[in-house]
């Protein structure tokens, strides 16, 4: 939020010194930290006031569902893709005869052909 280096720090310190003196610094330095307690307090509170206010816990909520179903539809897809590759391998498979066939020697004729 505040980009303060080390010597802007330092410089800072070095005025409040001088301005307050070293008997009043301390208690400058307290009631400045009680102070920026209660606004970041504050702070935090208007947040998830208006967080509460608008719903965005719901909203968040509602996005990972959407998130989710979209993952289930992706999968559901893929898994019906898969579905019809082993419906396509399936096909010839069922189309084999269930008898077996006769092995065919080096020149392509069937061995039952020279047995006769």
């Amino acid at each position: 939020m505040f980009d303060f280096s080390f010597p802007e720090f330092f410089l800072a310190a070095v005025v409040a010194l001088v301005i307050l003196g070293p008997s009043r610094l301390p208690g400058a330095l307290r009631t400045l930290g009680l102070w920026i307690g209660r606004l970041r307090r504050n702070y935090y509170n208007v947040k998830t006031e208006i967080e509460r206010e608008i719903g965005m816990d719901e909203v968040r909520r509602q996005l990972h569902n959407e998130q989710v179903m979209a993952d289930v539809k992706r999968v559901e897809r893929e898994v019906q893709a898969m579905g019809e590759e082993i419906n396509r391998i399936e096909e010839p498979m069922a189309e084999t005869p269930d008898r077996p066939v006769a092995p065919r020697d080096e020149n392509g004729d069937a061995e039952d052909a020279k047995a006769s």
